[in-house]
């Protein structure tokens, strides 16, 4: 049997990457094959991104032709062999990113959905959306910021994934302001049924 593909997205300080990890942790401990991944990936491209990212020497449209072309190398090395095999795969962003990113970049939208659009899409899609005002303070509390953490470009970002989440009915949207544990729980709801 086929693994499930989860994705959790959503904007910085949105708790994607904590969420991700405790969710395959969850998986893992009901005795499920997980595996848990993210983008930008740990391949050649995702590797270089990240350095990208804290410098922001790049254009917004190059940026996004990056990540997309680490989304196609991500798929093929890791999530498509692991779903295959019948692992379920937790992965902390993915399509969503490239689409609410870029378009606080001021890209077109439907550039970004074409050059995604012949991806794998996920059997669950999460958003975690908490208000402006969470995003902003958690932000604050870390020890350094990449160059797309401005509250500008999180503001747009944010009225993305709203927007998106409006359009399609099947993301499961989840305010993760609460505490760790009331976030995770509402995540284990709208995923534990859903993972053979």
């Amino acid at each position: 049997m086929r693994g499930r593909f989860i994705v959790l997205d959503g904007p910085d300080g949105s708790g994607t990457t904590l969420h991700s990890q405790l969710l395959s942790d969850h998986l893992q401990k009901e005795g499920k094959s997980v595996l848990a991944t993210a983008e930008p990936s740990t391949g050649v491209i995702g590797t270089s991104l990240r350095a990208m990212l804290k410098s922001g020497e790049l254009s917004g449209d190059a940026l996004q032709l990056l990540f997309t072309a680490d989304r196609a190398d991500h798929i093929h090395r890791i999530i498509e062999p692991a779903l295959t095999e019948g692992t379920s795969v937790v992965c902390d962003r993915y399509i969503s990113s490239t689409i609410a990113y870029g378009e606080a970049l001021n890209l077109e939208t439907a550039w970004l959905e074409n050059m995604n659009k012949k991806f794998i899409q996920p059997d669950v899609l999460i958003f975690l959306l908490p208000p402006m005002n969470v995003i902003m303070q958690r932000l604050a509390e870390r020890k350094s910021n990449e160059s797309l953490e401005t509250e500008d470009l999180q503001k747009r970002v944010h009225a993305a994934y709203t927007r998106m989440a409006k359009e399609n009915p099947s993301v499961v949207v989840i305010d993760s302001s609460g505490s760790k544990e009331e976030t995770a729980n509402l995540i284990w709801s709208a995923t534990k049924s859903l993972v053979p």
